[in-house]
């Protein structure tokens, strides 16, 4: 691993004699005149061990600056341990405007599954997703009258988890009280469905989550929801880390550049049991914290901004990310990046085009974002074993990973800066095809048969953004409609062209056809940009 930071002599300082070997000249990097400099193993070890002894490293040639977060070992035994029980927690389940009004939605927290939808009424409810008769998922039933019916055997439930109606009941029978589904708590609040996931503890609305931003007048919000293939703490340590942003998404849009990647300064100003707040800014700029950064329990990240227009009138911009644990290695995240003013840019694009780009973002992380969830499963270690956080960009990554060392035990698992809780049941994996060819891959049920594209699969823009988005749902549909349209229009065309003597008449029925042509394949791309992955061009074969 390349470390620009690391490539000359260092200096150890510890009060510890035990934890270190003297370095020697003989211990010390070399380096190949071909190459970039890079750390041998003797020496990243050292530097593993420091990290996890809670020393400092510095750097001789740097005037013996401090470059990487080291709590000493009297600070990590001040580091206290609280009450904590990640059900007393409110959790972002859904876009209000993106429930389905005519079937009911299966979604999961940590290891649990739920169902969501809405009743006659139009009313939001939410039930374990199970059947209580032979453990069907009720999320695969269907709605009846605002009744939800497991499609096993037509069970129907309402309101508070009753059943009122057993079809194989005899009519002369009363349906037995312990035929109820376990339910949960959800509140609609800001354009987003909370669920509360205790069934002992009362809600507690005063932790539901307030987004004072986007309660202004005339706030405009872009938002949408990505199912990710790894940990919800692995993607709160991505969106908290502004210092890759030059670098994985350079050119994404007009803002990251990679010839801007620098060093960052943070200033940590709340530390609470429930998360921490800080300010950060660019060391070019004088270090101003300009970015307001607040990371509250169980998984809400704010990234709020304050700026004078032309007019000398304060606008607010916020970056918020509401991410959920969704099983081991998986997570749902709620993106929502608003503004009191808007650009000319963002009222003249679609909103289907923003959201492709965001999924394009998600895709430029994900290969080491997922190779990074393997390592954590694998290694089996706290985070200080294995990270080199630096001062200058990871101070959040450090902050969020103490944070998790508070209260990680009252988690179904977790990883901390120094303590680890492991899942204790394996992670459930299903593998049921879904679309036109699912009669036909059961023919065929060998891995890697026939009907496996159609799987549900998180690394498909598609199944990540697509079916749980109803706007770019519409968009798709849409442009395939008008695809077929136009293409089946200009094979008319030219036919007819064919068939007329006139030259004129074939020079106009071509040239429609011609265009009808270009504006099919014009869908065809659109279509392509809202369901194809981005891949890097290095990666391209």
């Amino acid at each position: 691993m390349a470390a620009p930071f690391l490539s000359s002599p260092l200096q150890i300082t510890s009060t510890s004699p035990i934890l270190f070997t003297k370095v020697t000249p003989t211990n010390q990097i070399q380096f190949n005149q071909r190459t970039t400099s890079t750390c041998t193993s003797n020496k990243l070890r050292l530097l593993r061990r420091s990290a996890a002894a809670g020393t400092a490293v510095t750097d001789q040639t740097e005037g013996g600056e401090e470059v990487l977060i080291n709590p000493t070992p009297e600070e990590e035994k001040r580091e206290e341990v609280v009450d904590y029980d990640w059900t007393e927690e409110w959790y972002p389940l859904y876009l209000t405007r993106d429930v389905p009004d005519d079937s009911p939605l299966g979604l999961t927290v940590f290891d649990r599954q739920i169902v969501l939808y809405r009743d006659g009424e139009g009313t939001l409810r939410c039930y374990e997703d199970r059947c209580p008769h032979r453990l069907a998922k009720l999320s695969e039933g269907q709605l009846i009258d605002g009744r939800l019916e497991c499609l096993y055997h037509g069970w129907q439930f309402e309101g508070n988890g009753k059943c009122v109606k057993i079809p194989q009941l005899p009519a002369s029978a009363k349906i037995p009280k312990v035929a109820c589904v376990k339910t949960y708590e959800v509140k609609d609040s800001q354009g987003v469905v909370w669920v509360w996931m205790s069934t002992k503890t009362p809600p507690d609305t005063e932790k539901l989550p307030w987004f004072e931003n986007f309660a202004r007048p005339g706030f405009y919000d872009i938002s949408g929801v990505h199912e990710l293939p790894y940990d919800h703490s692995i993607l709160l340590e991505n969106l908290m880390d502004p210092a890759h942003v030059p670098i994985s998404h350079d050119r994404t849009d007009f803002t990251a550049k990679r010839e801007d990647a620098q060093p960052l300064v943070f200033e940590v100003t709340e530390r609470t049991n429930r998360g921490f707040a800080g300010t950060w800014g660019r060391e070019k700029e004088g270090g101003k914290g300009s970015n307001l950064l607040r990371f509250s329990a169980p998984c809400v990240l704010q990234n709020n901004r304050e700026f004078e227009g032309k007019d000398g009138v304060k606008n607010y911009f916020s970056g918020l990310f509401l991410c959920r644990p969704t099983g081991q290695g998986k997570s749902m995240l709620i993106v929502r990046f608003g503004v009191t003013k808007r650009s000319p840019l963002v009222q003249v694009l679609p909103l289907w085009f923003w959201h492709q780009n965001a999924c394009k973002v998600f895709e430029q992380d994900m290969g080491f974002l997922s190779s990074q969830n393997e390592v954590l499963m694998k290694e089996k270690v706290p985070t200080k074993e294995l990270y080199l956080n630096l001062k200058s960009s990871d101070t959040w990554v450090a902050e969020y990973r103490k944070w998790m060392d508070k209260v990680g035990h009252g988690m179904p698992y977790h990883f901390g800066h120094r303590t680890i809780s492991l899942p204790k049941v394996p992670p459930v994996v299903e593998h049921a095809p879904a679309g036109l060819i699912a009669g036909l891959s059961a023919s065929y049920p060998a891995k890697g048969g026939i009907g496996t594209m159609q799987a549900p699969n998180l690394a498909n823009r598609y199944f990540r953004h697509v079916i749980h988005c109803r706007s770019c749902s519409k968009v798709i549909k849409s442009f395939e409609l008008w695809k077929n349209i136009l293409f089946g229009t200009a094979v008319a065309l030219t036919a007819l062209a064919i068939l007329v003597v006139s030259r004129q008449w074939k020079a106009v029925l071509l040239g429609s056809a011609t265009l009808c042509s270009a504006a099919a394949y014009a869908c065809l791309r659109a279509i392509q940009m809202n369901t194809n992955n981005f891949i890097r061009t290095h990666r391209r074969l």
